[in-house]
């Protein structure tokens, strides 16, 4: 892990890593083992202050820079990363505590996204615009907005920092990063990176805390833009934060996305991606395929084999990279449990699972059938693995299901009628939708869009960079010489 270390008890500011103004520090805890690992700075709100300060002196600079020029430092960045994925890997499997593998995966997502905006840099044009006649000329011109706060949550900490900081950086902007006290260490190895890299002092700092320095970001009267990802109550406090500047906002909320299973489909296809959907880093992302609605004909059968795959699973600590690691932290196992007593009391049928398990902040990979569209299960996001099971007569009792969430973000279709696919794709109200697949596997610059309480972005995809601008429209009259 040495290639990206970074020093313990600090932050990234203005390009150096320094100690938190008042020398407090943070935890960082193994959730497999609850042993710290390492400590962080915590930062307050004049850490908060310094970061954003550092922002303000460096935005007009890197705004200025040659976008090719920012195009071609981001990429660099981007090759780092790549050089060094093991490493990182590493820290992030361990840090919230997913397999080796998963840590992986999302190393090289990251990579991806970053390089992806390195290309897209000196590729953000304005429009030129039609006039009444030809003594007028209209455009218009993408600006950065300065300087851009980005929150970001625990479950995938590299994979968010690179779909949010990398289009800031790639539009003209410098970023002051808040990554989730729970898990910090990818953010910071990447932002030791990025130092490595050549990025001037203070386009990129990272500062580490909890909702203290998460309220002094979000309120500092010197950012210009916020973009939150993370729970829907969060996000409403953001926005009430945000509106006594006139910041605008961009948020990226909760889910409860639905695999919506008819009879006709490839069934051994679409289990293996059911399970995956919901076990996948222990359940604890937005998008997680958290319900199963599944057409009656096929319904014993699908909950069979699901229940059965599900208690195959093998849970460990990351190192032992088995198929599923622990909750993150003694908050979100206590908030899972709390899931895993309601259910049945709510009258749910417990198929599998349902407690905790091992050592460290384990649950079991669980199934809960018979459930109703008003159980607390149905309705909520749990963030942990489980699975609630709803059956269906037709596309239109599916359709109802589909949208009986105040959430919108992924619907999942498996059929082997097109037809019905794009009806249903058409009726639900989600951001995004993917068919006989889970999410987006194979689409480069799949936009990560949402509806509903889900929220109002574009994270990563190939119009966030417009996200991260604002425009500018220049009308000339011209004049007779």
């Amino acid at each position: 892990m040495a290639a990206v270390d970074f020093p313990s008890s600090q932050q990234f500011i203005d390009g150096e890593w320094v100690a938190a103004r008042d020398g407090g520090t943070l935890d960082i805890v193994d959730p497999a083992t609850q042993q710290v690992i390492t400590k962080v700075a915590l930062s307050g709100g004049a850490d908060v202050d310094d970061a954003v300060a550092a922002a303000r002196r460096a935005s007009p600079g890197w705004a200025a820079t040659n976008p090719s020029e920012r195009g071609a430092l981001i990429r660099r960045w981007a090759d780092l990363i790549l050089a060094d994925v093991e490493a990182l890997a590493a820290v992030e499997a361990r840090d919230v505590g997913k397999p080796l593998s998963g840590g992986r995966t999302n190393i090289y997502i990251a990579h991806d996204i970053i390089n992806y905006f390195a290309g897209a840099a000196d590729k953000l044009t304005g429009v030129t615009l039609p006039t009444r006649s030809p003594d007028y000329l209209g455009y218009t011109v993408p600006e950065p907005y300065g300087v851009c706060a980005v929150v970001i949550p625990w479950n995938v900490p590299a994979v968010l920092t690179a779909a949010n900081v990398a289009p800031a950086l790639a539009a003209g902007n410098a970023v002051v990063l808040k990554p989730s006290e729970v898990a910090p260490l990818a953010p910071f190895a990447l932002a030791e990176l990025a130092r490595r890299a050549g990025f001037p002092p203070g386009v990129i700092n990272v500062v580490a805390g909890g909702p203290e320095a998460g309220a002094a970001l979000t309120s500092h009267p010197g950012v210009d833009h916020i973009s939150f990802v993370g729970s829907t109550a969060t996000g409403r406090a953001i926005m009430t934060a945000a509106a006594q500047n006139l910041v605008p906002v961009k948020l990226e909320l909760g889910g409860k996305s639905p695999n919506v299973l008819f009879a006709d489909a490839d069934l051994d296809t679409a289990i293996e991606a059911v399970v995956g959907s919901i076990t996948e880093n222990a359940g604890q992302n937005c998008y997680a395929g958290s319900r199963l609605l599944v057409e009656g004909s096929v319904h014993d059968e699908v909950v069979e084999r699901v229940a059965a795959a599900m208690a195959a699973l093998k849970t460990g600590p990351w190192d032992a990279d088995l198929d599923m690691g622990p909750l993150v932290s003694a908050t979100q196992f206590a908030r899972v449990s709390g899931f895993l007593e309601d259910a049945p009391r709510d009258g749910a049928r417990l198929v599998t699972g349902g407690a905790p398990t091992g050592d460290g902040w384990f649950v079991q990979p669980t199934v809960y059938d018979r459930v109703d569209a008003g159980m607390r299960v149905a309705r909520e996001e749990v963030f942990g693995p489980v699975l609630a099971v709803q059956s269906f007569r037709d596309a239109a009792a599916a359709t109802e299901l589909m949208n009986a969430t105040d959430f919108g973000l992924l619907a999942c279709i498996w059929t082997n009628d097109v037809s019905r696919a794009l009806r249903l794709a058409k009726d639900v109200r989600s951001g995004q939708v993917a068919v006989n697949q889970f999410h987006d596997a194979g689409v480069i610059g799949f936009p990560f869009n949402m509806q509903k309480d889900s929220g109002f972005s574009r994270g990563g995809g190939y119009a966030a960079l417009r996200e991260y601008t604002q425009e500018k429209g220049v009308a000339i009259r011209l004049l007779a010489r």
